[in-house]
């Protein structure tokens, strides 16, 4: 009988602790569901791990390389320590390649070496800065060409003209020697635009206002800046950077009026 009894919970140990480790297993796509979920919940630090989770289970999983590469941009926006940003900036670069080798003709793989290599030019010196702007290019070239109907890319395009248009004059000496000069094409007129063309595919988005006033401001275009920056306060918080935009708008908005 007391056999009996130690065979009974030995495998009623196992059964219990069989099904608690199951708990931690799954298909990629089941990760990238539920990184898709805490991603909504704006929590970039566990939609990371789970993205990370589903690209160990399946190496080849485009979605999980690129939704990766945009969790290490979303947790990196948030560190204060600029080694710690571009640690996190040089791991969405490699996992978004990973998105483009994986599959080429994906945008959202361009998207995100596009954003990843733009993310290391905030912070990179006035040559590297110049340097990385045509990479930038390329990549969100490629991102529109497959899907022009992203607003995220458009997004990009407008930093990318708004930063090429207003460089100093020691960028204006690097950009000559790798752009050949500045690129015609960049003015706040195309950054505009393409800022526009964001916010027309996706008119809730903080960001897209945020950067449009901002440009608006660069103009000096002061009425449609204010216009802009009040369109973001009155905006319902999205993403996990929203309140920091929001506050810089209302920032900009006390030096505006």
């Amino acid at each position: 009988m007391k056999h009996f009894i130690v065979v009974l919970f030995v495998m009623l140990f196992i059964s219990v602790n069989g099904s608690l480790y199951a708990g931690d297993s799954g298909s990629a796509g089941d990760y990238c569901a539920k990184g898709d979920t805490a991603y909504k919940k704006l929590d970039n630090k566990a939609a990371l791990e789970l993205y990370q989770k589903a690209l160990e289970t399946d190496p080849r999983n485009y979605e999980a390389a690129w939704k990766l590469a945009r969790a290490y941009v979303d947790v990196g926006e948030q560190l204060p320590d600029k080694k710690d940003r571009r640690l996190h900036y040089e791991k969405a670069y490699e996992y978004a390649g990973k998105a483009v080798e994986i599959n080429p003709g994906g945008s959202k793989g361009h998207l995100f070496l596009s954003i990843a290599i733009g993310r290391v030019a905030l912070d990179a010196g006035a040559k590297e800065k110049v340097r990385l702007s045509k990479e930038v290019k390329v990549e969100v070239d490629k991102a529109l060409t497959i899907d022009p109907q992203d607003d995220s890319a458009w997004h990009v395009l407008g930093r990318w003209h708004r930063t090429l248009s207003s460089l100093s004059w020691i960028e204006k000496k690097f950009a000559n020697i790798f752009l050949g000069g500045v690129p015609k094409e960049a003015t706040m007129e195309n950054a505009v635009e393409s800022f526009k063309k964001a916010i027309q595919l996706n008119p809730t988005s903080i960001n897209h206002h945020l950067e449009l006033a901002k440009t608006y401001d660069k103009m000096g275009e002061k009425i449609l800046a204010v216009q802009e920056y009040h369109e973001v306060l009155e905006l319902p918080i999205k993403d996990a950077d929203d309140e920091d935009h929001k506050k810089e708008a209302e920032e900009r908005l006390k030096k505006s009026e």
